[in-house]
């Protein structure tokens, strides 16, 4: 049973029992039922409202869902630049001590020029006979600048 039933049973009870508005009481009775009644169609209103606006919502949901599926499905295990994830090497400008991350192949070119200030900057990797940057002579992160 709705609240709205519960109100048009009331009504009906209080009709029913002859309730006399011309009394106190009776005017009182009938004012509290007219408010509940009120409250009740508000209720329902804004339960029908809510089921509506649940329902767009999730229509959105599912929308946005396969949305991200279909624009984002490449980046998932990560960018879709073809780069694997180890491959970047945090770098240190001498210059302007701004930190930025260049892929192994910049690395390999031997020099970049800093984003931030513009100094060239070369790495020396040539003595090096360690494996994907791991080692300990710090060729892979190291930068020396161009006039040193």
């Amino acid at each position: 049973m709705t609240v709205l039933e519960k109100v048009s049973y009331l009504k009906g009870l209080a009709e029913g029992l002859g309730v006399d508005d011309s009394t106190k009481e009776g005017k009182l009775l009938k004012a509290i039922i007219d408010v509940l009644d009120d409250m009740a169609s508000n209720l329902e209103s804004l339960e029908d409202y809510t089921e509506e606006l649940t329902e767009q919502v999730d229509a959105i949901d599912e929308d946005l869902d396969s949305l991200e599926t279909d624009f984002y499905e490449d980046d998932e295990d990560g960018c879709d630049c073809g780069c694997e994830d180890g491959d970047f090497y945090d770098i240190t400008c001498p210059n302007c001590e701004e930190e930025f991350s260049v892929d192994e192949e910049t690395l390999l070119e031997g020099s970049i020029e800093c984003p931030n200030c513009g100094e060239k900057l070369e790495f020396d990797i040539e003595d090096c006979d360690c494996d994907d940057g791991d080692c300990s002579c710090g060729c892979h992160g190291d930068s020396k600048d161009d006039d040193q």
